[in-house]
């Protein structure tokens, strides 16, 4: 039977990852006592039940995780199962900012704040880190992309192409996507918005498509910009990135960056399986 351990730092996606595995078809379970692991991977074998694997949720709210974890696993492998270990961590700024904005108390220790908590974390799970099968950085991460990324390793899927890539519109009167690697600003191509009959539409329709891609400056822009997309993006994977984030942006988000982006995201999608477009301020545009 597979499982798969998920550890790692507080605040660093351990949820996300345990909610798109569940989906998947694993059987989760979060915060067990290390002595009950193996006798819960003894149970669900014998149970009858199908699933993909177990996945086992230890960290450092299981204190006494710590004191037997290398033995327990021992015990576990030796039975004829396979164990591998995911650590999710995420730089310091960035774990301090979710924990922020989540308002929640550090797990390490009551009293302590969030960055004293990270550094003690880190070191209580020093040992962890040092044998895990794979480290998992998701700092750049959003959400969406941590699950995609999740389910593309257990399926063994990263291996054919570790990168994927996300194109998403945006309007620079809502800020700059946060999780962007490459910024494109299109604002100096004429906007539908003030064209009466196309004000109310969006980049998703053929009107507002036409009246953007067929300008001879949109040509002239692209006929630079996708062969600079197809230097770029190899020299990610290369690099070791997972994900990569092509933000196009105009002033509201919803007519040339939308039809922007959508064509991008046609283009890249001949080239690279795994492309998703996303139009974050369509919606707001038009206000």
């Amino acid at each position: 039977m597979r499982i798969i351990v998920i550890t790692g730092m507080s605040g660093s996606g351990k949820s996300t990852a345990v909610r798109a595995l569940e989906d998947e078809g694993y059987y989760c379970i979060d915060n067990l006592p290390i002595r009950l692991f193996k006798r819960f991977v003894d149970l669900i074998g014998k149970s009858g039940e199908t699933f993909k694997g177990i996945v086992l949720v230890a960290d450092i709210r299981g204190r006494e995780f710590f004191k037997g974890y290398e033995t327990t696993f021992h015990k576990i492998i030796g039975t004829g199962h396979t164990i591998e270990i995911y650590f999710f961590d995420a730089l310091d700024d960035i774990l301090i900012r979710r924990f922020s904005e989540t308002r929640r108390r550090h797990p390490a220790d009551d009293h302590c704040t969030v960055t004293e908590g990270i550094r003690i974390e880190r070191d209580r799970l020093s040992g962890l880190r040092q044998i895990a099968t794979r480290t998992i950085d998701t700092s750049e991460f959003t959400v969406h992309q941590l699950k995609e990324f999740i389910l593309r390793i257990v399926r063994g899927e990263e291996k054919e192409n570790p990168l994927i890539v996300e194109v998403q519109s945006f309007g620079f009167k809502y800020g700059v996507p946060l999780e962007s690697c490459i910024v494109m600003d299109v604002r100096f191509l004429p906007n539908p918005f003030f064209v009466p009959e196309l004000k109310g539409c969006s980049g998703l329709d053929d009107a507002v498509r036409d009246y953007v891609l067929d300008n001879v400056v949109t040509a002239q822009f692209l006929e630079h910009f996708f062969p600079l997309l197809d230097m770029m993006l190899p020299e990610y994977r290369q690099e070791g990135k997972s994900y990569v984030t092509i933000s196009i942006g105009c002033t509201g988000g919803r007519h040339r960056s939308v039809a922007l982006a959508e064509a991008t995201g046609m283009y890249l999608q001949e080239r690279w399986p795994s492309v998703r477009v996303i139009h974050r301020d369509i919606e707001k545009g038009l206000k």
